[in-house]
């Protein structure tokens, strides 16, 4: 039991299956997993660990969703010692372990909360209360250490606390996870949408799913479903029959500015409010985040107000910040599980709290459960609690050892620094060309990727391999990446000019809500060099423009 078992039949290939729908892959595993976001690549690493047969799907690649739009942070469990002090508890474990066993994927900044010149001065001692009684190491340091520390804080701050908060890249730890599950022989298919789930007598018995990109049909037999679909764990759990479940989706919207404003994490001292937060996540800095219900987390759109909003929060940490280069801005939507001590629609007060929903007391259904709540931070903790609450019902014992087993690509323990791809370029400076000067990314590096994923966009490397994610925005880099893939043989002309033509779309749908100053400078530089020099828009057009 511990590899997707893939179903052989008479009627065609091994794993093909001759339906009244026409031809289809055939599965069979113990376990499906639902949802390719941090939850969900926890969880299958989980499943796999404990030796059950298990596959990964989702609808977009790895990440995609809420997992890749946020703001980087690792939580000491500051944030919620006042507010949710079960959050802050479990953030502030989560993040030694993480720490440890996902060193590759995190970044030890440290962190402060500071209490601007128009703040509550008493909420510090509060802060300080909260940290003690739920065990978030926290201590108050003079604000003269703070300033020289982080030149560029307000010179007005009253008081400063430090924490151990730190950055993390997502989608490296979400990748990191995936790739343990993988060596403990789980399967991940990244777009593949479910489209339904089979019961029997009240027992989930299979998902179907349709492969995006090929338009093929895939039935997986299983045993269990765990729905980690996020804010779409809903519409999951609907297709299975279940009675309606309260996620509440609260869209927040993050901005990177052009680069590294502070070197730790710093939060003001303050009830969670919007714009409070300014994170260092590799070469920039982003500031965080806004918290709205809204009832379609696939509609997340950036209003102006918002992104003044957040400048203008960021000028009370930073003086000067509204005069900073912003980069690009974007939304995310958290999976809140409704919490009837606040109204509906204050997500900002809702609880971030994991809880697992049981449908077999609930919906009379077998074989599924579904998680919520929760934060990046947790997520290891919240694939522990459903696996274990899976195991329970099986009438299992199989041990939890994510905690105890490090991801591949941190075995040396090693956190890594700013500097680290710096570093890695001197070995091979002289041999391995440069193709993003912001991120310091590698030909190699993208060919290596590509020749993994064949069939992935530039977005899909992107995520990977952090390609466009600098000052330029894709703007010099992405004319490279498309030049090398089409070198490479892996894609043809008309296939590059779709991928160019996605891959600048998606980096305009980041930046047009923050069009002003340095901003349209760049931009307008980009657009001379795409449209002047290269005359994208009237370079040959593919038969059907890539979609994904």
């Amino acid at each position: 039991m511990c590899a997707a078992r893939t179903s052989t039949a008479s009627q065609g290939p091994a794993g093909v299956y001759e339906l009244s729908g026409g031809l289809v892959r055939k599965l069979s595993v113990d376990v499906v997993v639902i949802g390719g976001g941090s939850t969900g690549a926890g969880v299958v690493r989980d499943v796999a660990m404990r030796g059950y047969s298990t596959v990964l799907l989702d609808r977009a690649d790895l990440g995609q969703g809420t997992t890749g739009r946020f703001h980087g942070l690792l939580h000491s469990g500051g944030r919620y010692v006042v507010s949710d002090p079960l959050s802050a508890t479990e953030c502030a474990e989560e993040n030694a372990i993480l720490t440890r066993i996902q060193s590759s994927a995190i970044e030890v900044t440290g962190g402060y909360f500071v209490t601007g010149p128009d703040d509550d001065p008493a909420f510090a001692d509060k802060f300080l209360e909260g940290a003690k009684a739920t065990g978030v190491p926290a201590q108050e340091i003079p604000v003269a250490e703070a300033l020289r520390n982080e030149p560029r804080l307000n010179r007005g701050i009253l008081r400063a606390i430090e924490v151990q908060d730190g950055s993390v890249d997502g989608w490296q730890l979400v990748w990191g996870a995936a790739n343990s599950a993988k060596a403990y022989g789980a399967e991940i298919l990244t777009y593949h949408r479910v489209t339904k789930i089979d019961t029997v007598d009240g027992h989930v018995t299979a998902v179907h799913a349709t492969d995006l990109k090929n338009g093929e049909d895939v039935v997986i037999d299983c045993s269990f479903v765990l729905n980690c679909a996020g804010p779409w764990a809903g519409q999951i759990a609907a297709m299975a029959g279940a009675h309606p479940v309260d996620v509440i989706p609260g869209r927040g919207i993050m901005i990177a500015m052009n680069h590294r404003l502070v070197n730790r994490v710093v939060n003001r001292c303050i009830y969670p409010a919007d714009g409070d937060i300014l994170v260092p996540v590799h070469t920039v800095s982003i500031i965080g985040t806004t918290d709205v219900k809204v009832d379609d987390p696939d509609k997340l759109e950036i209003e102006p107000d918002e992104v003044q909003q957040m400048l203008d929060a960021g000028e009370v940490l930073i003086p000067g910040f509204r005069q900073s280069r912003a980069l690009h801005a974007w939304a995310g939507a958290r999976p809140l599980i409704k919490d009837t001590r606040v109204a509906a629609s204050d997500t900002r007060h809702m609880s971030r709290g994991m809880a697992v929903i049981d449908h077999t007391t609930r919906d009379g259904l077998d074989g599924m459960l579904t998680i919520g709540g929760g934060k990046l931070t947790t997520y290891r903790l919240m694939a522990e609690h459903i696996v274990d609450a899976m195991c329970e019902k099986l009438g299992e014992k199989r041990a939890c050892r994510t905690a105890d087993e490090q991801i591949p690509g941190s075995e040396s323990g090693k956190n890594y620094v700013i500097t680290h791809r710096l570093e890695d370029r001197e070995h091979d400076r002289l041999d391995d060309q440069i193709i993003c000067e912001c991120e310091l990314m590698s030909r190699k590096m993208f060919t290596d990727a590509l020749a993994n994923q064949p069939k992935g966009t530039f977005d899909d490397l992107r995520r990977q391999l952090r390609l466009g994610m600098g000052p330029c925005q894709g703007g010099f880099c992405s004319m490279r990446a498309t030049g090398i893939a089409l070198e490479s043989g892996h894609i043809d002309t008309e296939r590059a000019t779709g991928l160019l033509r996605l891959f600048l779309k998606n980096r305009w749908i980041g930046l047009w809500p923050i069009l002003y100053g340095d901003q349209v400078r760049q931009t307008a530089l980009d657009n001379w060099i795409f449209q002047g020099t290269l005359d994208v828009e009237h370079l040959p057009q593919p038969e059907s423009e890539v979609a994904l």
